[in-house]
C-alpha cells in the first residue's frame, strides 16, 4: 500500500517538462525584455546627442561664425560623433543577439532594430546637410571674401567681385537661391520622415514589451 501510493505521488514526466519549457521561456522573455528596455535607453541617449548637437550648432551661428564659434562647434561635432557610434555598437550587439543566439530567436526583433538603425543613420545624415546648408547661408546672402582682392591705397581695393548687373547674372542668383530652398526643405522633410518611422519603430517595441510582461 505504502508503495503504491509512492507511485501515484510521483509527478508526472510530461507535466515536468511542460513546466520546465515554461520556466525556460519566461527566463528567455525575460532577458528579451531586458535588452528592449537597453535599447530604448540608448534612443534616449541618441536624443539626448541631438539635443546637444541642436544646441551647439545654435550657439555656432549666435557667434556669427567666428574662429571661436567654428572650434567650439567641432569639438561639439566631434563628441557627438562618438557618441552615436558607440549607440550604433550596442544596437548591433542586440541586433546580433536577437538573429544568432538561440536563446532568443527573435529574427522579427532584429529586423525592427535595423529598421530603427537604418532611419537613425538617414536622420544624421540629413541634419548634418541641413546644417551646412544654414551655415553656408542662401548664395544672395553669402559675404563676400576679399582676399584675392588688390588693395592699392589703405582702405581702397580693386574688388574682382564687381560685375555688371545683368537679366542672366539675376537669374543665375535666383536659380541657386530656388535649389538652395529647394534643398533645404527637402533635408528637413526628410528628418521629419525619419523621426516619424523612428517614432513607430519605437511604439512596436513598446507593445512588444508590454505582451512579454503580460505572459
Amino acid at each position: 500500500m505504502e508503495e503504491f501510493e509512492k507511485k501515484v505521488s510521483l509527478r508526472d514526466p510530461m507535466e515536468e517538462e511542460k513546466e520546465e519549457e515554461r520556466d525556460k521561456a519566461g527566463k528567455c522573455s525575460s532577458k528579451t525584455v531586458d535588452l528592449l528596455r537597453e535599447f530604448l535607453g540608448i534612443q534616449q541617449r541618441r536624443a539626448e546627442a541631438y539635443a546637444k548637437l541642436k544646441r551647439g550648432f545654435g550657439e555656432y551661428m549666435e557667434s556669427c561664425s567666428g574662429a571661436h564659434g567654428e572650434l567650439a562647434y567641432q569639438q561639439v561635432c566631434s563628441e557627438v560623433t562618438v557618441e552615436f557610434n558607440e549607440c550604433s555598437k550596442h544596437v548591433l550587439r542586440i541586433e546580433s543577439l536577437f538573429l544568432n543566439d538561440p536563446n532568443y530567436g527573435r529574427v522579427d526583433l532584429a529586423h525592427l532594430l535595423r529598421a530603427v538603425q537604418t532611419q537613425e543613420k538617414q536622420k544624421l545624415n540629413l541634419t548634418a546637410t541641413i546644417q551646412v546648408l544654414k551655415k553656408a547661408g542662401r548664395p544672395s546672402e553669402r559675404l563676400v571674401s576679399h582676399e584675392n582682392c588688390s588693395f592699392k591705397k589703405p582702405m581702397e581695393h580693386e574688388c574682382v567681385h564687381l560685375h555688371e548687373i545683368t537679366e542672366a547674372a539675376g537669374t543665375e542668383e535666383a536659380e541657386a537661391n530656388a535649389q538652395y530652398d529647394n534643398d533645404l526643405k527637402e533635408a528637413i522633410r526628410g528628418v521629419q520622415d525619419a523621426v516619424t518611422a523612428i517614432n513607430e519603430h519605437l511604439e512596436e517595441v513598446r507593445y512588444e514589451i508590454a505582451a512579454l510582461e503580460a505572459e
